[in-house]
């Protein structure tokens, strides 16, 4: 940010066009917002974060290449300087959770007005965490240990997460058991126990779930 000016520079990543240009034009017309730069996926976002050194990236998580949460990941360990909101249509829980352990300093929604859009990039100038209100309850529960990671996922513990993950790409217990290493008794113990917790009976439920929660591409 320009010290003198009070301008904040901002990147933009997104892969479809029409939303990009149009929240560049949008943003434009604020005097202490300076659109630098635009990125069509994970890839050129990182590329363009090094090259044009923006204060803030608004970052969508579903992008070709290189997705918004690895993105993430990468500009935070390269360029920490950089604040990265991510600005996307996914209010699942897990993508939230994704989202700020990859080092995000806050999640919007598509649908936010731009007015909001504007106040969270000074926001997290200003060294603050935004999130937007449709999951910031849960999160914020979790964050000041009211909840636990457990209670994101109906009580399923890390293990169970990893086979529900295995579950919905179609794998069967014996091959959940090969890739995890464990026995195939094992396996099916951890299924039934997901299932009890998850109250369901079926994998294609248990896959449905792991979509409901963000756990899966789709």
């Amino acid at each position: 940010m320009s010290v003198a000016t009070g301008v904040v520079r901002v990147l933009i990543a997104d892969d479809q066009t029409l939303f990009r240009d149009g929240l560049a034009r949008l943003l434009q017309e604020y005097p202490r917002i300076d659109v630098v730069g635009q990125a069509a996926d994970g890839a050129e976002a990182v590329r363009l974060a090094a090259e044009l050194q923006p204060d803030v990236l608004l970052m969508d998580l579903k992008m070709p290449s290189l997705d918004g949460i690895e993105a993430t990941q990468r500009i935070v360990k390269e360029l920490p300087n950089i604040r990265i909101l991510i600005l996307t249509t996914f209010e699942t829980d897990g993508y939230v959770l994704q989202a700020l352990q990859a080092g995000a300093s806050g999640y919007l929604l598509k649908d936010s007005q731009t007015d909001a859009i504007v106040s969270s990039i000074h926001a997290v100038m200003s060294g603050e965490r935004v999130i937007a209100s449709a999951v910031a309850n849960r999160v914020l529960d979790m964050l000041t240990g009211v909840s636990s990671g457990k209670e994101f996922y109906d009580g399923l513990t890390r293990r169970e997460l990893e086979i529900l993950r295995l579950i919905a790409t179609g794998m069967a217990n014996k091959q959940i058991a090969y890739r995890l290493n464990i026995s195939e008794k094992t396996a099916r113990n951890h299924v039934s126990n997901m299932y009890e917790k998850l109250q369901i009976n079926d994998r294609a439920q248990a896959a449905l779930y792991a979509v409901r929660k963000g756990l899966i591409e789709i």
